[in-house]
């Protein structure tokens, strides 16, 4: 539905973009996730024609963005994160307008405000101004309004955000039901809500895809760097070399970095213990074997042994540290890396 082939997008001397590629298939919830200053808007408003790229193309049901604009952005419906609502309009008032806007007739603006109304739970604020409504409530009528001429295609801008714990559990299951005959395209800088909502995820960092991929996939290729966690001693009175020493030696592992005990500084048993994390090598295997005999043979005594379990955090912090060295330009007004 969605397809993203080597976009860039510059202003004057900034670059926002830098050759991102992508797909994103129908009856998927596909996620967008980055740090500020990412891209990702940048990049969802070339996906629903409000900016031409600089380089590259897009389509969207087949239809060129730049080529095909006004066919394109017919089967797309945008929410932006502040969605463009009259405080003064009823709820129903509101969505007519809209499907006006759009050109649809009489008949057809009653049957998608009905449509959306139902789907998004507007039914019993039909009547109310929105000026009126909760946050989560002017939220529902955006993604209503978003949805009214039933676009094969959604594309929502940070759509939980300002949102309670409440209304975001039930934006996240909207999300998730809307997948069923839509095509989603969801972008976020909130990791969690990300993972929770998302068939497949997109990370950007500085312009560019960093990862892609299902968030299993992603976390299974962080599974061969997880760390291990060795909290040791050394024995009564033995000698011996230092656990940054010992493990350090051992074949397979890349670093070895001291980690603080919770319970550390409060005095008693754990005065003498000691956290280590082990990071192995990629492709060094299973090395709780070998690192518990070094520790054996190095008059260490082993409290704790295990391996940290992978996570998308993980993935993602990973990918934002290495960018962290990137240099970026001021960019123009209004532009540029908002997101």
């Amino acid at each position: 539905m969605i397809q993203a082939r080597n976009v860039s997008k510059s202003y004057a001397r900034f670059t926002a973009l830098r050759g991102v590629s992508f797909d994103v298939p129908s009856g998927q919830v596909v996620g967008l996730l980055g740090p500020n200053g990412a891209g990702k808007t940048t990049t969802i408003r070339i996906v629903t024609g409000f900016f031409p790229p600089t380089g590259g193309n897009v389509s969207v049901c087949g239809f060129d963005t730049v080529e095909q604009s006004i066919h394109a952005r017919r089967s797309i419906g945008y929410l932006p994160e502040a969605a463009p609502l009259y405080p003064e309009m009823s709820v129903e008032g509101y969505l007519d307008y809209r499907g006006r806007l759009m050109q649809m007739d009489r008949a057809a603006r009653l049957r998608g405000a009905g449509r959306c109304m139902d789907r998004c739970h507007l039914r019993d604020v039909a009547g109310k101004r929105i000026g009126q409504l909760s946050k989560g409530y002017k939220q529902r009528v955006g993604l209503a309004a978003a949805m009214l001429h039933n676009p094969q295609v959604l594309v929502l801008d940070e759509p939980v955000s300002g949102l309670d714990p409440a209304q975001i559990r039930e934006t996240r299951k909207l999300m998730r039901e809307l997948a069923s005959d839509h095509t989603v395209l969801v972008s976020s800088h909130i990791l969690p809500e990300v993972e929770l909502t998302c068939d497949r995820v997109i990370i950007m960092a500085r312009g560019r895809v960093r990862a892609d991929g299902t968030p299993s996939e992603l976390v299974g290729r962080m599974s061969s760097e997880a760390p291990y966690l060795i909290e040791v001693r050394k024995r009564t009175g033995v000698s011996g070399a230092q656990p940054a020493v010992v493990f350090g030696g051992v074949p397979g592992v890349a670093a070895v970095r001291r980690e603080t005990i919770p319970e550390e500084g409060e005095g008693g048993a754990n005065q003498f213990w000691e956290r280590w994390a082990v990071v192995p090598q990629p492709r060094a295997g299973d090395l709780r074997e070998t690192l518990a005999r070094a520790a054996g043979e190095s008059a260490l005594v082993v409290r704790e042994l295990h391996r940290e379990g992978a996570t998308l955090e993980q993935l993602f912090l990973r990918l934002i540290e290495e960018d962290d060295g990137g240099a970026t330009a001021a960019a123009p007004s209004g532009e540029g890396p908002s997101r």
